[in-house]
Formats: structure tokens, sequence, C-alpha cells
């Protein structure tokens, strides 16, 4: 993986990645430790997985914690902050990736509880220990960032609902983050190849994929989504508080 921002921005820094075990959060996770941060790994249930993500971050020279948290779960949470206060005094930037709804066996308001009320809970939770000058980023698609004048498969409607709700909540605590001097960025992208929700879409709706691909022209990968994401905790905070990742033709306004 290619150095994505420049080496050293990030050193003395600490930076938390919820649902970083994998994909995009793993991803986004190494870009930071890449450039000198200290990293806060957080996964649900793949404990193994996020051990041998920390042990390679290590050998960059940085330190990386691995908290396991269920983000629905408040006493989780705050139980995850406080080990990052002990370890590492603060937080100084907080990327907020982890989300689902599309897993299978779960109740019917799971999406919500995770994509709108478990998000806000970690950024209020989060709050006391964040530095002046941190940075939130919170992570959806344009299937949820558009869904509102833009319809999605069927499938996905339920996630983008939700995850629009909490787009939606977020921003409205963009004013006292900004009197906290807390920078706050939403990143939106176009379905990624590789990610688990564009093999459950597909599985659902074979041929999706591709035909997005089509419409789209490109679409990103894992690893070039998560480079985005990163870059967004150190790039200045757009006037709109969002940055667009892929084609947006497809969509219609917010």
């Amino acid at each position: 993986m290619s150095q994505t921002l420049p080496s050293g921005s990030l050193s003395g820094k600490t930076a938390l990645v919820t649902g970083s075990s994998r994909g995009i959060g793993a991803d986004t996770v190494r870009y930071f430790a890449e450039a000198g941060a200290n990293v806060v790994i957080n996964f649900r249930n793949k404990a193994p997985r996020a051990e041998k993500l920390a042990a390679q971050l290590r050998e960059l020279g940085v330190e990386a914690l691995v908290v396991g948290a269920d983000l629905t779960d408040p006493a989780s949470v705050q139980a995850m902050f406080d080990e990052v206060e002990r370890t590492f005094g603060g937080l100084d930037v907080l990327v907020l990736n982890a989300s689902g709804g599309m897993e299978s066996g779960m109740a019917e308001d799971y999406a919500l509880k995770l994509n709108r009320d478990a998000q806000v809970n970690v950024l209020e939770s989060a709050l006391p220990i964040l530095r002046e000058g941190s940075r939130v980023v919170f992570v959806t698609s344009h299937q949820a960032h558009f869904i509102r004048t833009t319809p999605t498969m069927p499938e996905y409607e339920p996630v983008a609902l939700s995850k629009r709700a909490g787009e939606d909540a977020l921003r409205e605590r963009i004013p006292a983050l900004e009197e906290r001097g807390v920078g706050f960025t939403v990143v939106s992208g176009d379905m990624i190849e590789g990610t688990i929700t564009a093999t459950l879409l597909e599985r659902a709706n074979p041929g999706a994929i591709a035909a997005r691909r089509e419409d789209a022209g490109k679409l990103y990968n894992v690893a070039e989504f998560a480079a985005e994401v990163a870059r967004a905790a150190l790039d200045p905070v757009p006037a709109d508080n969002t940055r667009l990742v892929g084609d947006t033709d497809s969509f219609g306004g917010e």
C-alpha cells in the first residue's frame, strides 16, 4: 500500500477507526499508522484479525491498541474510550466507519440502532477526550447520502435510510463541535468493489456491481476509498462538510 498521507504528518497524534479489523477500516488505520499516528483498532467479533493487523502496524514504529466493542452497547463504547484515554491521554482523529444492517438474523430496528443511534453515541462518548484541533470523519455511501432524491436497490434501502438518518443526526452537532475546535467531514463514496456490502448486494441482486460500474465508468476499490477517508482527516474541512468520492452524475441533489 503506497503512502497516502505525508510521512510524519500525524506523528504524536492518536487515531481511532471504528470497524477497523478489516476492509476500509483496516486500510484507513494503516494509512494513519504509516503517517506516524498511534492507532486504535476497534472490532466487534474478529479479535485475531485485529491483533494481526496491530502487530503489522507496530512494525512501523507506532503504538497500536486493539479494543473490542459493540457500538450498539453504550457501556461497551464508554469502556473503549476509557481505555483509549488511559493509554494515550486523548484522541485526535475519530473515524466513524463501522456500519451494517444487511446481516441476516438481526432485529428489524438494528440498522437504525447501529447506523444512527450508535454513531451519535460514539461521538458523544468520544467528545471528552477529543483534543482541540481534532477531526471526526463519518463514512457513508452515495446510495445513502442521496437517498432522499435518488432511489436505491430495495435490498439496500433500509440501510441507506438509516445511514442518512445517522448523517443528519451527526450534522446537527457540527456547531457544538466547531465550538470545541473539532472539525467534521462526511466522506461519501460510490459503491466500493470488494466490500462486504457490495458482496451482499451482488448476492441479492446479481449484476448490480457490473451495472453500477458501467454507469459510473469506474468504481473505487477498498484501498483507494480508504485513502480518501484518511485524507479527510488531514485536509481542510470542506465548506459543506462533505467529501464526495466517485461519480455523482447518477444522483440528484441532496
